[in-house]
């Protein structure tokens, strides 16, 4: 990880060849391209997107792994089979996949106007729609697995505890489970965010090229505009976010872990002098 990094890293100084490739004359000029207007925007409208996929991958991960952990021992490696299941096929067949399901003529617009449900069909494909449901689909796996092993370590005893001490199930959830189980989601996200902010496969296929987000623009600066110290920068750029958020998180997942401890510790100390009196 250190070397190529490094290699970005160094890259970063240099300016572009006549003909492409790198011309190593020392330059900060890279660096001032890279905070123009025009690539912020894209980073930002990465980031806004690569959110969105985010946010709705955990929503629709955080039930799907509670309900395997309720399930019976003997049936969740089954389920969690059938959660990986998507990843046995190569992630372009699964992105062509959806380019099948989301066209004009495709499997939802012509299911949609069989039921009557619509007389024209939808615009799914080629917009920003169509990319984040291109992400969640081949993202979604790992957030359920990172809140599966989670929700899994969880300590049934102080579920337990907060019944008998008379909390509903909606408190329970949100003043125990969640917080104890907040390291997998934030790993999951974490996760999430930072494969969707670099893909450029997704947005390229499923968005048609209309979005461009950064892993597009690093992706042509390097193969198309050969411009290698440039693209460099943007991907020193883009490493440094991601790096950024990995060490905001670990700060965010221990101080949470450290409250939620107190709390619990505090509710099963209440408990114990509840039962001694």
């Amino acid at each position: 990880m250190v070397v190529p990094c490094g290699i970005i890293f160094v890259h970063a100084f240099f300016e572009r060849g006549i003909y492409g490739g790198i011309d190593y004359s020392f330059t900060f000029e890279n660096f001032q391209r890279a905070v123009d207007p025009i690539y912020l925007t894209i980073l930002l409208n990465s980031a806004r997107i690569a959110g969105l996929a985010t946010l709705i991958a955990v929503l629709l991960a955080y039930p799907a792994a509670y309900a395997i952990t309720r399930a019976p021992r003997h049936r969740q490696v089954g389920y969690l089979i059938l959660v990986m299941l998507p990843f046995w096929s190569n992630y372009l067949v699964r992105t062509y996949a959806w380019i099948v399901m989301l066209n004009r003529e495709g499997l939802i617009n012509r299911g949609l106007r069989g039921l009557g449900v619509i007389d024209e069909p939808l615009p799914l494909l080629y917009n920003e729609f169509a990319i984040v449901t291109g992400l969640v689909y081949n993202y979604l796996p790992f957030v359920v697995l990172a809140i599966y092993a989670s929700l899994s370590r969880l300590n049934l005893e102080v579920l337990e505890a907060s019944e008998d001490l008379g909390a509903p199930a909606w408190r329970t959830f949100l003043r125990i489970t969640l917080p104890l189980t907040l390291p997998g989601v934030a790993a999951g996200a974490v996760f999430v965010f930072v494969l969707s902010v670099g893909n450029f496969i997704t947005p390229d296929l499923l968005g048609g090229g209309r979005l461009q987000m950064v892993g597009n623009l690093i992706y042509d600066q390097f193969l198309s505009a050969r411009d290698w110290p440039f693209g460099a920068t943007l991907s020193f750029f883009l490493i440094a976010v991601m790096m950024a958020l990995l060490f905001t998180q670990a700060v965010l997942v221990n101080r949470a872990q450290g409250e939620s401890r107190s709390q619990v510790e505090g509710r099963t100390a209440k408990k114990a002098g509840l039962a001694d009196a």
